[in-house]
């Protein structure tokens, strides 16, 4: 899993293989700052993004969920997510 801080955001992203596949899907969560330092404050729950999506190496499928993650978030300036 990978960490990253865009802005006021924490994103964390993967590549997680499908069960007796080959196949790699996205997964998501992006964090919210919060006043608790003990609480994070997830405003995108743990989920696969591009569901229609397979992907033939972890790297890839890691690469689409921070990508729909910048996506999200520059959507968020714009409006709050």
């Amino acid at each position: 899993m990978h960490t990253e801080t865009i802005g006021e955001y924490e994103i964390e992203y993967s590549g997680i293989q499908l069960p007796d596949s080959r196949d790699w899907i996205a997964n998501l969560v992006i964090y919210a700052p919060s006043t608790n330092p003990m609480h994070r404050n997830d405003i995108f729950p743990s989920q696969r993004v591009a569901v229609d999506a397979v992907f033939a190496s972890e790297q890839e499928a890691a690469a689409e969920a921070r990508a729909f993650a910048l996506s999200l978030i520059e959507k968020g300036r714009k409006k709050p997510i």
